[in-house]
């Protein structure tokens, strides 16, 4: 007999053929190390680390080849086989193969690659016998033959739980996590710690969870997995582990994002808890002044522009704001434009001091969100226009605005002497423009002059203990429109939405607190400057009341003040409330 070659390389797999003799060899208790075998040919003695074991199949020599036990190298490496009785196949799945032997079609399929059952394989005594020199190619094993006593020595050892193939030596990647706490409370931030890693040194590339919730809100055993993947594509075993959440409450589900979520998070709820918890709130307490310094001038109506004309007049002598929100409803491009006439003998200077600009566009909510965000900056602005006497100049012409688009604007204004403000929507603004163009008519938006451009409101939010709001914008007593003049019609108006308004919200020493948004009147899209921070709301698309509440920020409780800036965007539907809520150190 040709002598085996020495020290081969083998990956272990087999198992038994389920047939009708003897009883198979109870399978061995496997520990990580190594594993020794001694296999005398032809005899049924052997050896499995060190205790003597005797064989239903002993190894044998067929056609000048060794053949060794499938199913007792099987049990002693731990390998898995399972036997078919519909398909009578033997599956063995080794590191990197799945083996199918079918001894009646005398086939062995390798990972889907057939090789003849006879070369590699035999039925000896109704014991399926593997050929040796081919375990080699397949084995995590070694072994050497003595010709003089006639034995088989095969030494294996398990190899790590991640190789994936023995040939290429890449391994599959370990899925592990752990947890910060071995228990939690209802409603406690669960802080999972990821152990993985890939033996390969490829990186994970992708990682599954399963039940891995933020927090849990009912006391249990949650189970909870992790599976990942290696740069090459290779899967581990699926980790699982066991999360205990105990019968006491850190947070209920309501109170958690509140608490948890960063700022610019939605709140979804649903109608019953929103309607139960945050619909009808308290309102907080507030001392309320107005500033009538600097009166607004708010042209809206006609909101919609459906031909050339005048839509806004009235005159200024010192400080005002002018404020203006109009979409072209024409077939053709127009442009607005803010012209400044002087109707007295000497010049008058007019000096900008803030302004809110945006670029015409189609959406409704995004203009008015834009122009606000840009007037609540507050950037340094000293822009002066001297008018001659008897002139009209133009103090402010926005780009081309095609049907369909819309503009809206803010400008703080000081002048020096008495200056009229036309608001005009034309196709080409000239010397001659406000003669020639009509008074256009009132169509129930908003259009007049307004005393009252900042409304103040200071707070106490230092010590109050149950959630609480402010109303913005209900037109009732929680906050009132502010009344003015229309002098176009010489009638009394009231400015329905507060457009062109500034709130200044203040409480010195405010508590620890979250302070959220809930849209309750419909649509909204606008900016909150809190400490002097822009916060949009919402950072993109809408808000509705159906999308539940917004975080806005919160106060740690250790600042001199809060301060809120805000004014209703154009676009958006009011009443909105700001809510206040209670924050306990946890």
């Amino acid at each position: 007999m040709k002598q085996l070659k020495k020290e081969l390389s083998v990956i272990m797999l087999l198992c038994l053929l389920v047939l009708t003799l003897g009883a198979p060899f109870a399978q061995a208790s496997m520990s990580s190390g190594t594993t020794y075998i001694l296999l005398y040919l032809d005899k049924a003695d052997a050896f499995l680390n060190n205790q003597q074991v005797t064989l239903d199949a002993p190894a044998t020599i067929i056609k000048d080849k060794t053949f060794v036990p499938a199913k007792f190298l099987g049990d002693a490496f731990g390998m898995k086989v399972e036997w078919n009785d519909k398909t009578r196949d033997i599956q063995m799945v080794t590191p990197g193969y799945n083996i199918i032997l079918n001894a009646d079609q005398k086939s062995v399929w390798i990972n889907g690659v057939m090789t003849p059952f006879d070369d590699v394989a035999a039925i000896v005594n109704g014991r399926l016998m593997i050929k040796l020199t081919w375990l080699a190619d397949y084995m995590g094993a070694r072994y050497t033959y003595n010709d003089e006593l006639r034995r088989v020595d095969i030494f294996y050892t398990k190899p790590p739980v991640g190789i994936v193939n023995t040939k290429t030596g890449n391994s599959k990647p370990v899925a592990k996590f752990t947890t910060a706490k071995p228990s939690y409370q209802i409603g406690e931030p669960v802080k999972y710690v990821d152990l993985s890693y890939d033996p390969d040194a490829e990186g994970i590339a992708k990682a599954e969870w399963t039940g891995n919730q933020e927090a849990f809100f009912q006391a249990g055993t949650y189970p909870v997995t992790l599976t990942v993947w290696d740069a090459q594509g290779n899967k581990s075993d699926t980790y699982t582990r066991n999360i205990v959440i105990e019968d006491k409450v850190f947070l209920s589900a309501i109170e958690y994002p509140i608490y948890m979520k960063p700022p610019g998070s939605y709140i979804k709820t649903d109608w019953s808890t929103l309607w139960g918890h945050f619909w009808d709130l308290p309102e907080l307490p507030k001392k309320v002044t107005t500033d009538a310094s600097r009166p607004v001038l708010v042209s809206d109506s006609p909101e919609d522009i459906e031909r050339k004309g005048i839509l806004y007049q009235d005159k200024v002598n010192g400080k005002a704001r002018l404020y203006a929100d109009h979409i072209n409803a024409t077939k053709d491009k127009l442009t607005l434009a803010i012209l400044a006439t002087n109707t007295k003998d000497k010049p008058v200077t007019i000096k900008t001091t803030n302004k809110g600009e945006v670029w015409p566009s189609v959406y409704a909510n995004l203009i008015g969100n834009e122009a606000t965000v840009d007037f609540l900056m507050y950037d340094p602005l000293n822009d002066s226009l001297t008018v001659p006497p008897k002139q009209t100049f133009i103090y402010k012409q926005f780009p081309d605005f095609y049907p369909g688009q819309g503009v809206n604007l803010f400008y703080d204004v000081e002048t020096d002497g008495e200056v009229q403000f036309s608001f005009v929507a034309t196709d080409a603004v000239s010397q001659t423009t406000l003669q020639t163009l009509p008074k256009l008519e009132f169509n129930g938006h908003v259009r007049g002059t307004f005393p009252v451009s900042e409304v103040k409101w200071d707070i106490d939010a230092s010590s109050f203990t149950q959630p609480s709001r402010l109303v913005i914008g209900d037109g009732k007593t929680s906050d009132p429109f502010q009344p003015g003049f229309d002098p176009m019609r010489n009638l009394s108006v009231t400015n329905e939405g507060n457009y062109g308004v500034v709130y200044k919200i203040h409480s010195p020493k405010p508590r620890k607190m979250a302070i959220m948004v809930l849209a309750k009147g419909g649509i909204f899209k606008g900016p909150f400057k809190i400490n002097g921070e822009i916060r949009l709301v919402p950072e993109s698309g809408v808000l509705t009341a159906f999308d539940g509440m917004q975080i806005l920020a919160r106060t740690t409780g250790k600042e001199d003040s809060l301060d809120i800036e805000f004014s209703p965007p154009a676009g958006s539907a009011f009443p909105i409330d700001l809510i206040f809520y209670p924050l306990e150190d946890k």
